[in-house]
């Protein structure tokens, strides 16, 4: 691994968790749609079944009823905010999708062939694109001219996927350059060999297109970053006994997608809606302790 004073690109194992933060905060929100679904209707249907109807009884409820509408009017907008973060996550998948079959029709025209994840955010340089011999952190001659090839191919397309100027919300936020390992040698070991390999396809890279050392994203950060993942990521649509497959390096991309005012506004109203919700709450408890006997109660 690379020490933190050390120059050089960051290590890391955690290059999606920025965007399952965007997931993450989805199934909050449709959690909390849940709970104030289950509430009107409890509220309804006790709004329903009271026999009272003297005239306090009947404020009261109309009051529970007033309260349980702004609900309403807030779970509306928390829905279209729900849609709105939804839809930033397609936009962002759609914009890698495209940006990835950029650069693999542009390898392909050089005479490199390579494999785009079923996710779409791997580019995988498999066995006939970076070759690693057995218990070798180093690329061989074939290997360093292919990743030569993929520099030439970066350093034309990523610049415009890395900017502010594109005019989208949807930028790259890194590229994680991931080593990878066979399930063979101890564990220890290969995360150390899976990191060394990706820290000298980073060199070879840099070697290549100095310029993509220098790449930033629109934070300001350094684009390129390395990973090593030992044996822990095995490519699934083949056999873990394929050594010479396995032993490779992703590429990695991790999107940067511009909603922190969108996730700002949804913070907020959460938060409003906790407080009517417990409101909410209490207003329905009231109704149902104030009902007089024979009257049904909510369960």
């Amino acid at each position: 691994m690379i020490d933190e004073g050390t120059q050089g690109p960051a290590t890391t194992i955690h290059g999606e968790e920025d965007e399952n933060y965007f997931i993450s905060m989805t199934d909050m929100m449709v959690g909390v749609l849940f709970i104030f679904i289950i509430l009107l209707m409890v509220f309804a249907l006790n709004f329903r079944q009271q026999t009272d109807t003297s005239e306090e009884r009947i404020k009261r409820l109309e009051a529970v009823e007033r309260q349980a509408e702004q609900a309403t009017e807030n779970l509306t907008q928390l829905q279209q905010q729900v849609r709105d973060s939804v839809e930033a996550i397609r936009k962002a998948n759609d914009v890698r999708r495209e940006m990835l079959e950029e650069i693999k029709a542009a390898l392909a025209q050089k005479g490199l062939e390579v494999e785009i994840s079923t996710g779409s955010d791997i580019l995988r340089l498999r066995d006939k694109a970076v070759r690693f011999a057995l218990d070798d952190p180093n690329l061989s001659a074939m290997a360093r001219g292919n990743v030569a090839i993929v520099a030439s191919v970066l350093a034309e397309i990523l610049p415009s996927y890395t900017r502010e100027s594109r005019g989208s919300a949807v930028t790259v936020e890194t590229l994680f350059l991931e080593g990878h390992t066979d399930k063979q040698g101890p564990e220890l070991d290969n995360w150390r060999l899976s990191t060394a390999r990706a820290v000298n396809t980073y060199i070879s890279l840099i070697s290549a297109e100095p310029a993509l050392e220098s790449l930033t994203n629109v934070t300001g950060q350094r684009v390129i970053s390395v990973s090593g993942y030992g044996e822990t990521r095995p490519i699934p649509s083949i056999s873990d006994d394929d050594y010479d497959a396995q032993r490779r390096i992703d590429l990695r991309f991790v999107m940067k997608i511009d909603n922190q005012d969108n996730l700002n506004e949804v913070q907020a109203l959460t938060e409003t809606m906790a407080l009517e919700l417990n409101d909410l709450t209490e207003a329905v408890k009231r109704a149902r302790d104030d009902a007089p006997n024979g009257a049904a109660n909510v369960q």
